[in-house]
């Protein structure tokens, strides 16, 4: 009888996941996925005047990178997202004021979700990027008052977070779900097959 085939990884190694995100890790176990997770350490500033499909992949390889450098032997997968607004990369939120501004200025509108997924093995690498469109409702000033209270916007890109509260206020999204939360899979299934 033959072996069973994972569907998710089936390559020699294990896989670990560079970061600290809760999202990630839920994706990833959600997948059926046997992985470790290290932390890559604090988040670095974007690459200069990068556009989001390059930034986010640069971003992704080095933390990648950091952690593939105390795991010679591991495939790691590092990722990073930024949310974009008519041309402005809104980052994770510093605090409430900050969040707050930036849910003004997303409800009512359409913004892109990037995703930068990066793959190292020893001096293998691979980088790939995706993007998803998604159309916020309206939200009055008190709703968005409340949300922020929630404290959920702190930790979240585009201060939101599509799987928690603000699911309620996302009326359309147009590409892979996944990845507005924060891990395309199904993009980062297709470049681990190239390390099998």
């Amino acid at each position: 009888m033959k072996p069973r085939r994972a569907l998710f990884w089936n390559g020699a190694g294990a896989l670990v996941l560079a970061s600290a995100s809760p999202r990630r890790v839920a994706l990833l176990r959600q997948a059926g996925v046997s992985f470790t997770v290290v932390d890559p350490g604090p988040d670095r500033d974007w690459p200069g005047a990068a556009e989001p499909r390059v930034g986010v992949r640069a971003l992704a390889l080095e933390k990648a990178r950091r952690v593939a450098a105390r795991r010679p032997d591991r495939v790691v997968i590092g990722a990073d997202t930024v949310v974009v607004l008519r041309g402005q990369r809104l980052g994770k939120p510093h605090d409430a004021d900050e969040s707050a501004a930036m849910l003004q200025r997303l409800h009512g509108r359409t913004h892109e979700v990037w995703t930068g997924i990066a793959v190292v093995r020893g001096h293998e690498t691979r980088t790939a990027s995706e993007m998803t469109r998604v159309q916020f409702a309206r939200m009055s000033p008190a709703e968005i008052e409340a949300y922020v209270r929630s404290g959920e916007p702190l930790d979240k890109a585009g201060a939101y977070g599509i799987q928690g509260l603000a699911g309620q206020f996302v009326r359309r999204i147009e590409g892979d779900y996944a990845n507005v939360v924060g891990l395309p899979v199904a993009r980062l299934r297709q470049i681990l097959r190239e390390f099998e």
